[in-house]
Protein backbone atom coordinates (compact mmCIF):
# COMPACT_ATOMS: atom_id res chain seq x y z
CA UNK A 1 0.00 0.00 0.00
CA UNK A 2 2.93 2.32 0.89
CA UNK A 3 4.37 1.68 -2.28
CA UNK A 4 1.38 2.48 -4.53
CA UNK A 5 1.30 5.85 -3.06
CA UNK A 6 4.91 6.44 -3.61
CA UNK A 7 4.73 5.23 -6.83
CA UNK A 8 1.64 7.33 -7.50
CA UNK A 9 4.18 10.30 -6.41
CA UNK A 10 6.10 9.52 -8.86
CA UNK A 11 3.86 9.70 -11.65
CA UNK A 12 2.39 12.78 -10.68
CA UNK A 13 4.63 15.16 -9.18
CA UNK A 14 8.07 14.07 -10.66
CA UNK A 15 6.84 13.48 -14.04
CA UNK A 16 4.91 16.82 -14.52
CA UNK A 17 8.26 18.24 -13.04
CA UNK A 18 10.70 16.61 -15.47
CA UNK A 19 8.22 17.24 -18.48
CA UNK A 20 8.71 20.72 -17.79
CA UNK A 21 12.93 20.34 -17.59
CA UNK A 22 12.89 18.87 -20.48
CA UNK A 23 10.67 20.89 -22.69
CA UNK A 24 12.83 23.66 -21.18
CA UNK A 25 15.95 22.00 -22.66
CA UNK A 26 14.57 21.73 -25.77
CA UNK A 27 13.40 25.03 -26.09
CA UNK A 28 17.33 26.36 -25.58
CA UNK A 29 18.46 23.69 -27.52
CA UNK A 30 16.26 25.78 -30.86
CA UNK A 31 16.77 28.61 -29.54
CA UNK A 32 20.52 28.73 -29.58
CA UNK A 33 20.08 27.54 -33.15
CA UNK A 34 21.42 30.64 -35.62
CA UNK A 35 18.03 30.03 -37.61
CA UNK A 36 16.28 31.42 -34.27
CA UNK A 37 18.08 35.16 -34.46
CA UNK A 38 17.76 37.46 -36.89
CA UNK A 39 21.07 38.54 -37.01
CA UNK A 40 21.86 34.37 -37.95
CA UNK A 41 23.87 34.40 -34.81
CA UNK A 42 24.37 31.76 -32.24
CA UNK A 43 22.20 33.24 -29.25
CA UNK A 44 23.81 32.99 -25.99
CA UNK A 45 23.46 29.93 -23.42
CA UNK A 46 21.79 32.06 -20.84
CA UNK A 47 19.79 34.04 -23.04
CA UNK A 48 18.40 30.99 -24.59
CA UNK A 49 17.77 29.23 -21.43
CA UNK A 50 16.36 31.96 -19.80
CA UNK A 51 13.61 32.81 -23.16
CA UNK A 52 12.72 29.06 -23.18
CA UNK A 53 12.40 29.13 -19.25
CA UNK A 54 10.16 32.45 -19.38
CA UNK A 55 8.36 30.82 -22.40
CA UNK A 56 7.49 27.05 -20.49
CA UNK A 57 6.65 28.53 -17.23
CA UNK A 58 4.82 30.93 -19.08
CA UNK A 59 6.21 33.97 -17.29
CA UNK A 60 6.93 36.79 -19.80
CA UNK A 61 9.98 38.02 -18.12
CA UNK A 62 12.88 38.84 -21.29
CA UNK A 63 16.80 39.18 -21.35
CA UNK A 64 16.99 40.25 -24.79
CA UNK A 65 14.16 41.84 -26.98
CA UNK A 66 11.72 38.79 -28.19
CA UNK A 67 10.64 41.17 -31.10
CA UNK A 68 14.29 42.57 -32.18
CA UNK A 69 16.10 39.21 -31.25
CA UNK A 70 14.27 36.78 -32.50
CA UNK A 71 13.49 35.48 -36.22
CA UNK A 72 10.21 33.92 -37.38
CA UNK A 73 11.25 31.00 -36.20
CA UNK A 74 12.43 31.62 -33.06
CA UNK A 75 9.49 33.33 -31.77
CA UNK A 76 7.47 30.00 -33.50
CA UNK A 77 9.61 28.09 -31.14
CA UNK A 78 9.01 30.71 -28.24
CA UNK A 79 5.14 30.46 -29.01
CA UNK A 80 4.80 26.78 -29.18
CA UNK A 81 7.06 26.38 -25.90
CA UNK A 82 4.33 28.79 -24.22
CA UNK A 83 1.38 26.67 -25.51
CA UNK A 84 3.30 23.97 -23.70
CA UNK A 85 3.60 25.40 -20.72
CA UNK A 86 0.30 27.00 -20.83
CA UNK A 87 -1.74 23.79 -20.89
CA UNK A 88 0.60 21.47 -19.41
CA UNK A 89 2.81 18.38 -20.26
CA UNK A 90 -0.23 16.06 -19.51
CA UNK A 91 -2.96 17.43 -21.87
CA UNK A 92 0.21 17.91 -24.36
CA UNK A 93 1.46 13.83 -23.90
CA UNK A 94 -2.53 12.94 -23.94
CA UNK A 95 -2.70 15.10 -27.04
CA UNK A 96 -0.08 13.36 -28.89
CA UNK A 97 -1.50 9.94 -28.06
CA UNK A 98 -4.73 10.80 -29.03
CA UNK A 99 -3.37 11.67 -32.89
CA UNK A 100 -1.20 8.15 -32.56
CA UNK A 101 -4.47 6.57 -31.52
CA UNK A 102 -2.86 5.20 -28.68
CA UNK A 103 -5.07 4.03 -26.12
CA UNK A 104 -5.00 5.84 -22.50
CA UNK A 105 -4.33 3.36 -19.83
CA UNK A 106 -5.24 3.99 -16.13
CA UNK A 107 -1.58 5.35 -15.60
CA UNK A 108 -2.77 8.48 -18.31
CA UNK A 109 -5.89 8.74 -16.77
CA UNK A 110 -4.74 9.20 -13.17
CA UNK A 111 -2.15 11.44 -14.18
CA UNK A 112 -4.92 13.85 -16.24
CA UNK A 113 -7.28 13.68 -13.17
CA UNK A 114 -4.45 14.87 -10.38
CA UNK A 115 -3.50 17.45 -13.01
CA UNK A 116 -6.71 18.87 -13.23
CA UNK A 117 -8.15 18.09 -9.84
CA UNK A 118 -10.50 16.16 -10.71
CA UNK A 119 -12.49 13.88 -8.73
CA UNK A 120 -13.57 11.11 -10.59
CA UNK A 121 -11.57 9.42 -13.89
CA UNK A 122 -14.95 8.97 -15.84
CA UNK A 123 -14.49 11.12 -19.19
CA UNK A 124 -10.98 12.73 -18.35
CA UNK A 125 -10.12 11.74 -22.42
CA UNK A 126 -13.22 13.65 -23.56
CA UNK A 127 -12.72 16.34 -21.23
CA UNK A 128 -9.02 16.61 -22.72
CA UNK A 129 -10.34 16.69 -26.08
CA UNK A 130 -12.74 19.90 -25.00
CA UNK A 131 -9.97 21.45 -23.27
CA UNK A 132 -7.91 21.45 -26.31
CA UNK A 133 -10.93 22.41 -28.68
CA UNK A 134 -11.97 24.92 -26.32
CA UNK A 135 -7.94 26.44 -26.39
CA UNK A 136 -8.32 26.63 -29.98
CA UNK A 137 -11.58 28.15 -30.64
CA UNK A 138 -10.75 30.94 -28.15
CA UNK A 139 -7.45 31.78 -29.34
CA UNK A 140 -8.65 31.82 -32.85
CA UNK A 141 -11.58 34.56 -32.18
CA UNK A 142 -8.53 36.64 -30.17
CA UNK A 143 -6.41 36.64 -33.13
CA UNK A 144 -9.07 37.23 -35.21
CA UNK A 145 -10.06 40.04 -33.07
CA UNK A 146 -6.72 41.52 -32.96
CA UNK A 147 -6.36 41.60 -36.21
CA UNK A 148 -8.83 44.01 -36.80
CA UNK A 149 -6.34 46.56 -35.15
CA UNK A 150 -2.85 44.89 -36.15
CA UNK A 151 -3.35 44.64 -39.65
CA UNK A 152 -4.29 48.10 -40.76
CA UNK A 153 -1.13 49.10 -38.25
CA UNK A 154 1.54 46.55 -39.65
CA UNK A 155 0.38 45.01 -43.02
CA UNK A 156 0.34 41.10 -43.23
CA UNK A 157 2.66 41.35 -40.04
CA UNK A 158 -0.19 42.33 -38.21
CA UNK A 159 -1.47 38.55 -38.75
CA UNK A 160 1.67 36.48 -37.04
CA UNK A 161 1.47 39.48 -34.51
CA UNK A 162 -2.05 38.46 -33.86
CA UNK A 163 -1.61 34.95 -33.73
CA UNK A 164 1.21 35.66 -31.40
CA UNK A 165 -0.60 37.99 -29.09
CA UNK A 166 -3.36 35.38 -28.75
CA UNK A 167 -1.32 32.50 -27.59
CA UNK A 168 1.02 34.40 -25.12
CA UNK A 169 -2.50 36.17 -24.08
CA UNK A 170 -4.66 33.05 -23.45
CA UNK A 171 -1.56 31.13 -21.24
CA UNK A 172 -0.68 33.90 -19.94
CA UNK A 173 2.84 34.22 -20.88
CA UNK A 174 3.27 37.91 -21.23
CA UNK A 175 5.16 38.10 -24.47
CA UNK A 176 4.59 39.94 -27.48
CA UNK A 177 6.30 40.57 -30.43
CA UNK A 178 4.94 44.70 -31.63
CA UNK A 179 7.51 46.70 -30.04
CA UNK A 180 10.03 47.52 -26.64
CA UNK A 181 6.57 48.72 -24.53
CA UNK A 182 4.32 45.81 -24.58
CA UNK A 183 1.02 47.24 -25.38
CA UNK A 184 1.75 51.03 -24.50
CA UNK A 185 0.76 51.87 -27.68
CA UNK A 186 -2.76 50.57 -27.43
CA UNK A 187 -3.46 52.07 -23.91
CA UNK A 188 -6.65 53.86 -25.77
CA UNK A 189 -8.08 50.96 -27.94
CA UNK A 190 -10.49 49.52 -26.22
CA UNK A 191 -10.58 46.28 -28.85
CA UNK A 192 -6.82 45.19 -27.73
CA UNK A 193 -8.09 45.88 -24.53
CA UNK A 194 -10.78 44.33 -23.72
CA UNK A 195 -9.32 41.17 -26.18
CA UNK A 196 -5.79 40.74 -23.92
CA UNK A 197 -7.93 41.31 -20.74
CA UNK A 198 -10.58 38.66 -21.89
CA UNK A 199 -8.03 35.77 -23.21
CA UNK A 200 -5.86 36.44 -19.62
CA UNK A 201 -9.33 36.22 -17.78
CA UNK A 202 -10.77 32.92 -19.52
CA UNK A 203 -7.28 31.14 -19.20
CA UNK A 204 -7.11 31.93 -15.30
CA UNK A 205 -10.25 30.62 -15.30
CA UNK A 206 -9.66 27.66 -15.13
CA UNK A 207 -10.73 24.49 -17.53
CA UNK A 208 -13.51 22.60 -14.82
CA UNK A 209 -15.04 26.07 -14.19
CA UNK A 210 -15.23 26.66 -17.86
CA UNK A 211 -17.46 23.25 -18.49
CA UNK A 212 -19.33 23.74 -14.91
CA UNK A 213 -20.44 27.08 -16.59
CA UNK A 214 -21.25 26.10 -19.73
CA UNK A 215 -23.42 22.75 -18.12
CA UNK A 216 -25.24 24.98 -15.93
CA UNK A 217 -26.03 27.72 -18.70
CA UNK A 218 -27.27 24.44 -20.35
CA UNK A 219 -29.27 23.39 -18.36
CA UNK A 220 -30.40 26.78 -17.51
CA UNK A 221 -32.03 26.60 -21.30
CA UNK A 222 -33.16 23.14 -20.80
CA UNK A 223 -35.04 23.52 -18.10
CA UNK A 224 -35.98 27.00 -17.95
CA UNK A 225 -34.69 28.08 -14.90
CA UNK A 226 -33.66 31.71 -13.45
CA UNK A 227 -29.90 33.01 -13.24
CA UNK A 228 -30.60 32.91 -9.53
CA UNK A 229 -31.76 29.38 -9.55
CA UNK A 230 -28.35 28.29 -12.14
CA UNK A 231 -25.79 29.93 -9.43
CA UNK A 232 -27.20 27.01 -7.29
CA UNK A 233 -26.17 24.45 -9.10
CA UNK A 234 -22.40 26.01 -10.12
CA UNK A 235 -19.70 23.86 -7.36
CA UNK A 236 -18.38 25.74 -4.86
CA UNK A 237 -14.83 25.75 -6.73
CA UNK A 238 -16.47 27.32 -9.70
CA UNK A 239 -18.36 30.08 -7.38
CA UNK A 240 -14.58 30.67 -4.96
CA UNK A 241 -12.93 30.93 -8.38
CA UNK A 242 -15.81 33.42 -10.36
CA UNK A 243 -16.18 35.65 -7.19
CA UNK A 244 -12.49 35.89 -6.02
CA UNK A 245 -11.41 36.68 -9.79
CA UNK A 246 -14.30 39.34 -10.49
CA UNK A 247 -13.49 40.68 -6.77
CA UNK A 248 -9.44 40.93 -6.80
CA UNK A 249 -9.58 42.78 -10.79
CA UNK A 250 -12.11 45.57 -9.86
CA UNK A 251 -10.61 46.16 -6.26
CA UNK A 252 -7.39 46.16 -7.96
CA UNK A 253 -8.54 48.01 -10.57
CA UNK A 254 -9.85 50.62 -8.03
CA UNK A 255 -6.99 50.97 -6.32
CA UNK A 256 -4.46 51.48 -9.03
CA UNK A 257 -6.98 54.25 -10.46
CA UNK A 258 -6.81 55.88 -6.86
CA UNK A 259 -2.96 55.24 -6.33
CA UNK A 260 -1.94 56.60 -9.80
CA UNK A 261 -4.46 58.79 -10.96
CA UNK A 262 -2.04 61.90 -10.79
CA UNK A 263 1.01 60.23 -11.44
CA UNK A 264 2.32 61.78 -14.81
CA UNK A 265 4.41 58.55 -15.71
CA UNK A 266 1.38 56.37 -15.42
CA UNK A 267 -2.21 57.08 -15.69
CA UNK A 268 -1.72 61.41 -15.30
CA UNK A 269 -1.36 61.73 -19.22
CA UNK A 270 -4.81 59.45 -19.56
CA UNK A 271 -7.96 60.85 -20.42
CA UNK A 272 -10.45 59.63 -17.56
CA UNK A 273 -11.77 56.80 -19.83
CA UNK A 274 -8.66 55.82 -21.04
CA UNK A 275 -7.48 55.92 -17.26
CA UNK A 276 -10.41 53.55 -16.48
CA UNK A 277 -9.03 51.13 -19.46
CA UNK A 278 -5.32 51.21 -17.74
CA UNK A 279 -6.27 50.60 -14.56
CA UNK A 280 -8.48 47.76 -15.35
CA UNK A 281 -5.67 46.02 -17.26
CA UNK A 282 -3.07 46.59 -15.17
CA UNK A 283 -5.21 44.80 -12.17
CA UNK A 284 -5.84 42.35 -14.88
CA UNK A 285 -2.27 41.67 -15.99
CA UNK A 286 -1.63 41.21 -13.06
CA UNK A 287 -3.04 37.98 -12.54
CA UNK A 288 -0.22 36.33 -13.80
CA UNK A 289 -0.35 37.58 -17.83
CA UNK A 290 2.99 40.22 -18.29
CA UNK A 291 1.56 42.47 -20.68
CA UNK A 292 1.37 46.15 -19.83
CA UNK A 293 -0.51 49.44 -21.47
CA UNK A 294 1.50 51.35 -18.71
CA UNK A 295 5.26 52.10 -17.31
CA UNK A 296 5.80 49.75 -14.71
CA UNK A 297 8.87 51.32 -13.44
CA UNK A 298 6.86 54.61 -13.12
CA UNK A 299 3.82 52.83 -10.51
CA UNK A 300 4.47 54.54 -7.17
CA UNK A 301 5.71 52.40 -4.37
CA UNK A 302 2.83 52.32 -2.91
CA UNK A 303 1.11 50.69 -6.21
CA UNK A 304 3.98 48.16 -7.29
CA UNK A 305 3.04 46.57 -3.82
CA UNK A 306 -0.56 46.10 -4.21
CA UNK A 307 0.46 44.94 -7.75
CA UNK A 308 2.95 42.30 -5.82
CA UNK A 309 -0.12 41.37 -4.18
CA UNK A 310 -2.24 41.16 -6.82
CA UNK A 311 0.79 39.20 -8.81
CA UNK A 312 1.42 36.43 -5.69
CA UNK A 313 -2.47 35.34 -5.96
CA UNK A 314 -2.47 34.91 -9.61
CA UNK A 315 -5.62 33.08 -10.81
CA UNK A 316 -7.30 30.00 -10.43
CA UNK A 317 -6.47 26.21 -10.60
CA UNK A 318 -6.20 23.78 -13.75
CA UNK A 319 -6.19 26.48 -15.82
CA UNK A 320 -3.09 28.54 -17.78
CA UNK A 321 -2.36 31.17 -14.60
CA UNK A 322 0.15 31.03 -12.11
CA UNK A 323 0.82 32.32 -8.74
CA UNK A 324 -0.92 30.74 -5.12
CA UNK A 325 -4.15 30.69 -7.41
CA UNK A 326 -7.50 32.69 -6.10
CA UNK A 327 -8.86 29.75 -4.41
CA UNK A 328 -5.98 29.41 -2.04
CA UNK A 329 -6.10 32.82 -0.53
CA UNK A 330 -9.92 32.41 -0.55
CA UNK A 331 -9.75 29.30 1.67
CA UNK A 332 -7.68 30.58 4.15
CA UNK A 333 -9.07 34.21 4.37
CA UNK A 334 -12.36 32.44 4.88
CA UNK A 335 -10.82 30.26 7.30
CA UNK A 336 -9.41 32.61 9.43
CA UNK A 337 -13.18 34.65 9.31
CA UNK A 338 -14.60 31.37 10.56
CA UNK A 339 -12.22 30.96 13.83
CA UNK A 340 -12.84 35.03 14.26
CA UNK A 341 -16.28 34.03 14.26
CA UNK A 342 -16.02 30.90 16.42
CA UNK A 343 -17.30 28.73 13.69
CA UNK A 344 -15.77 24.71 13.55
CA UNK A 345 -15.82 24.89 10.06
CA UNK A 346 -14.70 27.12 6.81
CA UNK A 347 -17.87 27.88 4.99
CA UNK A 348 -18.89 29.79 2.18
CA UNK A 349 -21.91 29.77 0.12
CA UNK A 350 -24.01 27.32 2.40
CA UNK A 351 -21.07 24.71 1.84
CA UNK A 352 -18.41 23.45 4.21
CA UNK A 353 -14.48 23.62 2.57
CA UNK A 354 -13.01 20.01 3.75
CA UNK A 355 -10.30 19.90 6.31
CA UNK A 356 -7.98 18.54 3.52
CA UNK A 357 -8.58 21.72 1.36
CA UNK A 358 -7.42 23.98 4.38
CA UNK A 359 -4.32 22.26 4.56
CA UNK A 360 -3.03 22.30 1.35
CA UNK A 361 -4.18 26.08 1.10
CA UNK A 362 -2.11 26.54 4.34
CA UNK A 363 1.04 24.68 2.95
CA UNK A 364 0.98 26.11 -0.42
CA UNK A 365 0.50 29.81 0.57
CA UNK A 366 3.35 28.81 3.26
CA UNK A 367 5.92 27.51 0.90
CA UNK A 368 5.44 30.25 -2.09
CA UNK A 369 5.97 32.80 0.28
CA UNK A 370 9.25 31.35 1.68
CA UNK A 371 10.59 30.95 -1.19
CA UNK A 372 9.74 34.18 -2.69
CA UNK A 373 10.89 35.72 0.59
CA UNK A 374 14.22 33.97 0.36
CA UNK A 375 14.90 34.74 -3.37
CA UNK A 376 14.21 38.26 -2.59
CA UNK A 377 16.92 38.13 -0.19
CA UNK A 378 19.51 36.66 -2.45
CA UNK A 379 18.80 38.51 -5.46
CA UNK A 380 19.13 41.97 -3.06
CA UNK A 381 22.08 40.78 -2.11
CA UNK A 382 23.85 39.67 -5.62
CA UNK A 383 21.81 42.41 -7.47
CA UNK A 384 22.80 46.15 -7.78
CA UNK A 385 19.20 47.86 -6.97
CA UNK A 386 16.31 49.19 -5.80
CA UNK A 387 14.68 46.81 -3.28
CA UNK A 388 11.35 47.14 -4.74
CA UNK A 389 12.47 46.36 -8.41
CA UNK A 390 13.96 43.26 -6.43
CA UNK A 391 10.97 42.37 -4.96
CA UNK A 392 8.87 43.14 -7.91
CA UNK A 393 10.85 40.95 -10.10
CA UNK A 394 10.83 37.83 -8.03
CA UNK A 395 7.18 37.96 -7.22
CA UNK A 396 6.59 38.48 -10.86
CA UNK A 397 9.19 35.10 -11.73
CA UNK A 398 7.82 33.06 -8.79
CA UNK A 399 3.84 33.47 -9.87
CA UNK A 400 4.56 33.47 -13.52
CA UNK A 401 3.32 37.08 -14.43
CA UNK A 402 6.23 38.87 -16.50
CA UNK A 403 6.33 42.15 -15.35
CA UNK A 404 9.15 43.93 -14.40
CA UNK A 405 9.69 47.87 -13.62
CA UNK A 406 12.68 47.71 -16.52
CA UNK A 407 14.64 45.70 -14.20
CA UNK A 408 15.42 42.23 -16.21
CA UNK A 409 17.99 43.60 -18.62
CA UNK A 410 20.21 44.40 -16.29
CA UNK A 411 20.27 41.36 -13.93
CA UNK A 412 23.77 40.12 -13.80
CA UNK A 413 24.40 36.53 -14.94
CA UNK A 414 24.06 34.94 -11.56
CA UNK A 415 21.08 37.15 -11.38
CA UNK A 416 19.70 35.97 -14.37
CA UNK A 417 20.16 32.53 -12.93
CA UNK A 418 18.13 32.90 -9.92
CA UNK A 419 15.21 34.55 -11.61
CA UNK A 420 15.41 30.86 -13.92
CA UNK A 421 15.21 28.74 -10.81
CA UNK A 422 12.94 31.17 -9.33
CA UNK A 423 10.31 30.58 -12.61
CA UNK A 424 10.96 27.43 -12.73
CA UNK A 425 9.72 26.42 -8.70
CA UNK A 426 7.10 29.22 -9.39
CA UNK A 427 5.44 26.89 -12.01
CA UNK A 428 6.24 23.34 -10.64
CA UNK A 429 5.94 24.41 -7.13
CA UNK A 430 2.58 24.56 -6.31
CA UNK A 431 1.50 21.89 -7.94
CA UNK A 432 3.71 19.80 -6.63
CA UNK A 433 2.88 20.67 -3.52
CA UNK A 434 -0.94 20.16 -4.28
CA UNK A 435 -0.04 16.65 -5.72
CA UNK A 436 2.59 16.02 -2.53
CA UNK A 437 -1.05 16.56 -0.26
CA UNK A 438 -3.31 14.76 -2.62
CA UNK A 439 -6.23 13.01 -0.25
CA UNK A 440 -5.43 9.93 -2.41
CA UNK A 441 -2.35 8.89 -1.21
CA UNK A 442 -1.58 6.58 1.52
CA UNK A 443 -2.67 7.62 4.27
CA UNK A 444 -0.79 6.52 7.83
CA UNK A 445 -3.32 5.45 10.27
CA UNK A 446 -1.49 6.31 13.03
CA UNK A 447 -2.91 8.45 15.62
CA UNK A 448 -1.05 10.64 18.76
CA UNK A 449 -2.53 11.71 21.71
CA UNK A 450 -3.58 14.88 21.58
CA UNK A 451 -2.19 18.08 23.73
CA UNK A 452 -2.63 21.66 23.82
CA UNK A 453 0.03 23.56 22.25
CA UNK A 454 -0.48 27.41 22.96
CA UNK A 455 -0.42 29.67 19.87
CA UNK A 456 -1.06 33.67 18.89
Amino acid sequence: MKRFGRKKEFTTTRIMAVGFFVAIVIGTFLLMLPLSSKTGKVTGIVDALFTSTTSVCVTGLVTVPTYAHWSLFGQVVIALLAQVGGLGVITFTTMFMLILRRRIGMKERLLIQDAYNLDTIQGLVVLVKKILKGTLVVETVGALLYMTVFIPDYGLAGIWYSVFNAVSAFCNAGMDVIGPDSLSRYVGNPVVNITTMGLIILGGLGFPVWWNVLDVMKQRKRKRRTGRESLHYLSLNAKLVLFMTAFLIVVGAILILILEYQNPATLGPLSFFDKIQAAFFQSVTTRTAGFCTISQSGLNKSTALVCCLLMFIGGSPSGTAGGIKTTTIAVLVLTVVSIIKGRRDTEMFGRRVSDMAVRRALSIFAVSFSVMLGATVILAAVQPGNFIDCLYEIVSAIATVGLSRDFTPHLTTVSRLIIIVTMYIGRIGPISLALFFNSKRFVNVKTYPKERVSVG
